[in-house]
């Protein structure tokens, strides 16, 4: 059979026998409840049916959100009184499409100036924009309107409290001394906080690195997985962090996989951000039968698939479903290279990917942990990564280089033999695939 996947701004085809392929798992095929392409049997929970979403729809989604909000008033009602707000925005590494609702937030925060609005860019740990990518982000009505753009980071941080888990909070001093404080995303898998949206904005988008290696550092501990939020310590610890710092709405997003607004939620950064994942979940939550051999998966393109950093998160969306032994490969273009100078250096250093999960159970530090999730990954599976990296630096990663998604489809399977199964996830950043009673394993 002849298929796609996302890589990049494009799409890259290649070819799997039709006796091998176990299933194409899509947000699709996850919305209808209808079986997977393949003789594989893989099945889905019955979720809501889809259809084509236009941009009025879109506009009429997040009109309904601002006006319905959950579990606390409008913020329209909110704002009345205030002299300055703070509407803080994913960067460039997330595929939240904030231009499209900003103006309508901008709308309801009136009477307050454009002139005292800042649209706060939460960096967390990522690189800071250039001016024009920050216009993009926004779109340029809101970029011309008056307000101030500006990336979080640098020194400028207050320390506002401990969390009980011992968190250390320093944020970004523009979002504390706003009048009323706004905060957005779109709701989507994590691999350890187990959504993102919510108070994720705030932590860890907009503090120092200090209080986010402490938050992230529970990704050790059980509990700490995707699509799951009771029991899991990091997104607990974020939640609490938010209650500290103070959110006073939030606005958060789930997308098709056109990046379209699918649902809109709005109000408490608690309650709704709850609404939004549970919306979310039985949409994209897919369980197989059984593990395949082979899986062959997309983050679905860029921004994504931007950086192997950024890629990562799609090998833990779908190492529940390949069996021990088997070949995961991932399709990222990774134009601009791994994507974070500590994550490189635990990466390309390793001597064995047992040796880097032992090292960050004795010394957590950001970016060594996307290291150590892969590392405790290639103890189990092999990875095929198909990038526009170089070869000797894949190898180096102990993962083997294609660049063509069709030679390592051949590749994998000469290496299982007859009778290998192949499941392909095109959207992997989205979807979260595992098996009926998945497996607990982990650096944890």
């Amino acid at each position: 059979m002849r298929l796609t996947v996302p890589y990049g701004d494009a799409a890259v085809a290649f070819e799997v026998p039709r006796v091998s392929l176990a299933g194409v798992v899509s947000a699709d095929v996850c919305r209808s409840g209808a079986a997977a392409v393949g003789d594989g049997g893989s099945r889905v929970r019955p979720g809501a049916a889809s259809k084509a979403l236009t941009e009025a729809d879109e506009q009429a989604e997040i009109r309904r959100a601002l006006t319905e909000p959950i579990g606390a008033p409008r913020l329209c009602d909110l704002a009345k009184g205030r002299r300055s707000a703070v509407i803080v925005v994913s960067d460039v590494t997330r595929p939240c499409p904030s231009y499209k609702f900003l103006p309508a937030l901008l709308d309801e925060l009136r009477p307050i100036p454009a002139t005292a609005v800042t649209i706060l860019f939460g960096l967390g740990s990522h690189r800071p924009h250039a001016p024009e990518e920050q216009r993009v982000l926004v779109g340029e009505e809101v970029a011309t309107s008056g307000v101030t753009l500006l990336d979080s980071g640098g020194d400028d941080f207050v320390s506002v409290g401990v969390t009980s888990r011992g968190t250390p909070l320093a944020v970004s001093r523009p979002y504390l001394e706003a009048d009323i404080r706004v905060c957005t995303g779109n709701i989507d898998y994590h691999y350890f906080a187990g959504f993102s949206g919510g108070a994720k904005a705030v932590v860890p988008g907009l503090c120092t690195s200090d209080t986010i290696r402490a938050n992230h550092g529970m990704m050790l501990h059980d509990g700490a997985r995707a699509g799951v939020l009771e029991g899991n310590p990091v997104r607990e610890d974020i939640d609490e962090a938010g209650g500290i710092v103070g959110i006073d709405f939030l606005f958060n997003v789930v997308l098709d996989e056109e990046r379209r607004v699918a649902r809109a939620v709005a109000g408490d950064y608690l309650v709704a951000h709850r609404v939004g994942a549970a919306f979310y979940d039985a949409l994209y939550d897919l369980r197989v039968d059984e593990p395949v051999d082979v899986v062959v998966a997309s983050p679905g393109g860029s921004p994504k698939d931007m950086n192997l950093y950024q890629a990562q998160k799609t090998l833990d969306n779908v190492a529940g479903v390949v069996r021990d032994g088997g070949v995961i490969i991932l399709v990222a273009r990774c134009e601009e290279g791994l994507g974070n100078p500590v994550f490189e250096e635990w990466m390309t250093t390793m001597r064995t990917p047992h040796d880097l999960v032992e090292r960050i159970r004795r010394e957590f530090v950001l970016g060594g942990h996307k290291a150590a999730a892969i590392a405790s990954l290639l103890e189990r599976v092999d990875l095929f990564l198909v990038s526009e990296l170089p070869d000797e630096l894949v190898w180096r990663m102990h993962m083997r280089p294609f660049h063509d998604v069709d030679a390592a489809v051949r590749a994998a399977l000469a290496s299982r033999g007859a009778g290998t199964r192949v499941l392909v996830v095109p959207h992997g950043r989205r979807v979260t695939v595992r098996r009926e009673a998945p497996s607990e394993e982990g650096i944890g």
